[in-house]
């Protein structure tokens, strides 16, 4: 199993603190009041509630969506529904689409971003994350158009996958999921703050959504999820609110961040960088009770998501200062 943000009980076992402040993930740290449930959302069987569906189409401007459990459940799914393919993955990126192409047979080839449209030609399939995680590099909706359009008329897919594309509804290319050879992720967890919900939504043509649908098999998301779900989708005034509120914590962040020489780079939600001594910060950090997302490999760096209260923010700027001043 993969290396996540998130993981507390890790950072208990390792440094022994129970105050942590957990920058680890990019999951708005103000997320969605969740509703008092009715009672026969934990009685019933959830059968798919066809309000959620046109919630989520129109909140995400999309033609049709299959709720699933969280875009974990589609990255999974999707590589069983493939023949052995040649599939690029844009890398560094969230390393579960790596993973699980890996596992069905198919041949994997990692490209920056930069080596994508190349990629396009000699791949069956193309996953991109946009915007990217955890970088925060981006690519223009019109040229992901021409990707797709490319694949699709050989029978081929361009997955894209905006978990995090709440804060740019620009980038989306959602709207033309029911083109063949689109399929688009998209995330209740990071913008709603709504992570334990385990629920997502895809996007792509009619034939694909079947049988990802078959595939997943029946009541696929629970039936409290879809519930907190429906009023989330629906509620623009908080939505608005949300998102005023996020694009002002990430300049506050990357401020921040730029006043320690870190020059990083993301989304409202989360800024990385390439650190030079990335384990000796995240140890740094850590032994001040803020834990971070290390990153090591090919794309060694840090992500930082952003506090949950003042006293959070407080901490983190204590922190750098140690840091910078070392």
């Amino acid at each position: 199993m993969l290396e996540h943000g998130g993981n507390l009980r890790d950072a208990a076992r390792l440094y022994g603190r129970d105050d942590w402040v957990d920058l680890s993930t990019g999951i708005n740290p103000h997320g969605y009041p969740a509703p008092v449930l009715p009672a026969d959302a934990w009685h019933r069987l959830p059968e798919p509630d066809p309000q959620l569906g046109t919630a989520a189409c129109a909140y995400y401007g999309a033609p049709a969506l299959l709720p699933v459990a969280g875009t974990q459940a589609a990255i999974q799914a999707l590589p069983r529904l493939r023949a052995p393919s040649r599939v690029t993955v844009s890398h560094p990126s969230y390393a579960e689409h790596a993973h699980a192409w890996a596992q069905h047979g198919h041949v994997l080839r990692l490209a920056a971003y930069a080596e994508l449209d190349a990629a396009v030609e000699t791949s069956d399939v193309v996953v991109v994350v946009n915007p990217n995680n955890p970088t925060g590099a981006t690519i223009a909706p019109e040229r992901l158009l021409a990707w797709a359009a490319r694949l699709g008329a050989r029978g081929g897919w361009l997955v894209v996958d905006e978990a995090f594309g709440d804060t740019d509804p620009a980038l989306s290319v959602a709207a033309h999921a029911g083109q063949p050879g689109l399929i688009v992720l998209r995330s209740v967890g990071k913008f709603f703050g709504l992570a334990g919900l385990r629920l997502g939504f895809v996007g792509a043509d009619g034939v694909t959504l079947q049988a990802l649908a078959d595939l997943l098999g029946p009541w696929a998301v629970s039936g409290p999820a879809q519930t907190v779900a429906l009023q989330a989708l629906r509620d623009t005034d908080w939505q608005q609110a949300t998102f005023e509120r996020l694009h002002a914590s990430g300049r506050r962040m990357r401020t921040l961040l730029d006043t320690h020489a870190i020059r990083a780079a993301g989304t409202p939600l989360f800024q990385w960088w390439a650190e030079a001594q990335p384990e000796a910060f995240h140890t740094h950090m850590a032994r001040h009770g803020i834990w971070c997302r290390l990153f090591r490999g090919a794309g060694r760096g840090i992500r930082v998501g952003l506090p949950a209260s003042e006293a959070g923010w407080q901490r983190l700027e204590q922190a750098l200062q140690a840091w910078s001043s070392r």
